[in-house]
């Protein structure tokens, strides 16, 4: 086939068909809305309370506000895409939609990685070097290092969807549930194979790189508590580590399955693919909010202040009602 006859951006539009062999699409729907909006309210929620609290305006908790806004963006993307195919059966998106999308999809999938290895950093630090630790790593340095890491995401993301935005494409299919650089590749009238060498290589720095190497910062951090001598101090500490190591495989633990199963020659269905994509998605984005508003003690100590005041205003104006 002469793919060079075929004009670039050819398509004005792409149909979503990943849901299209599906019997159950309202339920599924439903239950990918309330997972939406738990996230949704979650990181709302904690974004809330940390930027409206000058005490908790720390690096830790800018770091897990960077991570709520990353969370939110990343989930986004791609749950109202599936959404809108389920529940509203709107099952076309524009050619220059669905290249925003994929790009913050991915954009949010790489910014998530870096924010994840900066906590690590952050609470290595923290225990390594306690008397140290807060002129090492301060508010302004820490703004620093997010900015740099979303830069770093426009740049090599762009240059990724660059790729796809400048393929001819010869048919307005999407396989898969939502849009993102593979789907845009097989959709495009071109051999695949050779543009995945760049993603591969993308995904192999988290994986190789990153992920040992924050599973490295936690078994130092875990040594280091346990010789610690005082024991309530050891259990919050410990209490802290297992919060980031929840977050951590929730995101982490679907890249290792599929990898490890694509690697081991295990052929995936395009049912099973699509639902490992939608638990990549959407599972870690509603973790993180609750690991957080649930185990950290300064976030949970504030939001509880806001309900019980809350109570307490509900009651005083209906005192004063029946008065």
């Amino acid at each position: 086939m002469a793919y060079e006859n075929y004009t670039v951006k050819n398509v004005d539009s792409f149909i979503i068909t990943g849901f299209d062999h599906l019997q159950n699409q309202t339920f599924l729907g439903f239950l990918i809305l309330l997972t939406y909006t738990l996230i949704l309210l979650g990181n709302g929620i904690n974004l809330c309370i940390i930027l409206t609290d000058r005490h908790l305006h720390k690096p830790m908790y800018i770091l897990i506000c960077n991570l709520a806004v990353v969370d939110i963006m990343y989930s986004t993307t791609c749950g109202t895409t599936m959404i809108s195919v389920l529940l509203a059966e709107i099952k076309t998106v524009s050619y220059y939609s669905c290249i925003s999308r994929a790009f913050l999809y991915h954009l949010g999938d790489f910014t998530e990685c870096m924010a994840l290895t900066l906590m690590a950093v952050d609470r290595l630090i923290a225990i390594m070097l306690p008397l140290r630790y807060h002129s090492i790593v301060t508010n302004l340095r820490v703004f620093m290092l997010i900015v740099i890491t979303w830069l770093a995401g426009f740049a090599v993301l762009g240059v990724l969807i660059s790729v796809a935005d400048n393929l001819p494409y010869c048919q307005p299919i999407i396989r898969y549930v939502y849009c993102d650089y593979a789907s845009l590749i097989r959709a495009a009238c071109v051999n695949p194979e050779p543009y995945f060498f760049m993603p591969v290589m993308l995904s192999l720095w988290p994986m190789l790189g990153q992920f040992p190497f924050v599973l490295c910062t936690y078994a130092v951090l875990v040594y280091s508590v346990s010789k610690l001598a005082n024991n309530t101090s050891k259990k919050q500490l410990m209490n802290t580590c297992l919060s980031h190591l929840i977050v951590l495989f929730s995101f982490y633990l679907p890249k290792v399955v599929s990898t490890f199963l694509t690697r081991i020659g295990v052929v995936l269905t395009l049912t099973e693919r699509n639902a490992m994509l939608i638990v990549a998605s959407l599972v870690p984005p509603l973790i993180n909010p609750a690991v957080y508003c649930i185990r950290t003690k300064e976030i949970r100590k504030r939001l509880a202040d806001l309900l019980m005041h809350k109570r307490f205003a509900s009651k005083k104006i209906g005192s004063l009602g029946l008065s």
